[in-house]
C-alpha cells in the first residue's frame, strides 16, 4: 500500500450535518480512512460576517491540511462552500476538495411543475453563487429560495437527541409551498446539510407530496471520482475519527459519534 493510498477524506462541516455526506461517501469508499471535522465552535455560520467567516474557514484549513494530510476533502457545508470555495482552492493549490452546492441543476431536469424551491440558510441564499447556478441551470423554472434563520439548529439539536418544535420546523418549511397557476412545488432542494435529518418530518409536515432533494449521495459520487480507487484495498485497522473545534465530549455527542462509527479524538494542534 502507497502513502496516497493511506492518506484519508476529511469531510468538514459547520456541527453534524456532514454526517449526512460521510454516511454516503463510505459506501462508496470503503477502501479509505474518513476524519470528520466540526467547526461547531463556530455554529451555526449563518449568524457570521461573510469576512469574518471566510477567514476563519481559510485560516482553520491551514492546520487541518498540515495535521491530517488528506487525500481529498469534502466541504459538506453549502455555505462554506459557496463562500469559501475559490478561497480555499487559491490558499492551498496542492488540496483537493470537493464541494457542496445547492442542488439546483438535477431540480431543474427534475421538475415537472416547474416551481422549485431552495431550503437553505439565509447566507446561501444571498450568495452570488447561488444566483449563478439558478441562472445557468434553472433559467426555465420558477426557482424560489427561502432563507431558514433556525432550521439548521433544530436538526442539530433533534441528531443529538434533544426534543423538536415541529410548530417551528413547520414555520421554516411552508414558505417552500407554493401554488401558482394551477402548479404547484415538486421539488424542494434540501441546500444544507444538516436538513436530511429532519426528512421525515418535513414529510409529515408538508402540505402536499414534494421531493425532497437530498444532495448528499451526488456529492458522494463526485468525491469517488476524484479520490483514486484503491482495488482490492481493505479498509485500514485505524479507525474513523471524529474532532469537535469546540471540544465539546459530551455524552450525546460521543454517543452520536458512536454510532456513525467514528471515535472521537481532539483536535490536533
Amino acid at each position: 500500500m502507497t502513502a496516497s493510498d493511506e492518506r484519508p477524506v476529511l469531510v468538514f462541516d459547520s456541527g453534524i450535518g456532514g454526517l449526512t455526506v460521510l454516511r454516503e461517501a463510505r459506501v462508496l469508499m470503503p477502501e479509505r480512512r474518513f476524519v470528520y471535522i466540526g467547526d461547531d465552535a463556530a455554529f451555526p455560520y449563518g449568524d457570521w460576517e461573510e469576512e469574518q467567516l471566510l477567514a476563519r474557514i481559510v485560516g482553520l484549513f491551514g492546520s487541518l491540511l498540515a495535521s491530517h494530510q488528506p487525500e481529498a476533502v469534502i466541504i459538506a457545508c453549502n455555505t462554506a462552500f459557496t463562500l469559501a470555495g475559490a478561497a480555499l482552492r487559491a490558499a492551498y493549490p496542492q488540496a483537493r476538495f470537493i464541494g457542496t452546492v445547492p442542488a439546483i441543476k438535477p431540480a431543474a431536469e427534475r421538475t415537472r411543475s416547474g416551481l422549485v424551491s431552495v431550503l437553505a440558510t439565509p447566507g446561501t441564499v444571498k450568495r452570488a453563487y447561488t444566483q449563478e447556478l439558478i441562472s445557468s441551470f434553472a433559467s426555465q423554472c420558477n426557482v424560489h429560495l427561502v432563507g431558514s434563520p433556525g432550521l439548521a439548529r433544530l436538526a442539530e439539536g433533534y441528531i443529538r437527541g434533544e426534543p423538536v418544535d415541529e410548530a417551528a420546523v413547520a414555520a421554516e418549511v411552508m414558505p417552500c409551498f407554493r401554488s401558482e397557476g394551477g402548479a404547484k412545488t415538486d421539488i424542494v432542494v434540501l441546500a444544507c446539510t444538516h436538513y436530511p435529518f429532519l426528512a421525515n418530518l418535513f414529510r409529515k409536515l408538508a402540505p402536499w407530496p414534494v421531493d425532497w432533494l437530498d444532495p448528499a449521495e451526488a456529492i458522494a459520487r463526485q468525491a469517488r471520482r476524484l479520490v483514486p480507487l484503491n482495488e482490492g484495498v481493505a479498509h485500514p485497522d485505524a479507525p474513523d475519527v471524529a474532532c469537535f473545534t469546540s471540544g465539546r465530549t459530551d455524552f450525546s455527542t460521543l454517543r452520536l459519534m458512536q454510532g456513525f462509527g467514528l471515535k472521537m479524538v481532539p483536535m490536533m494542534a
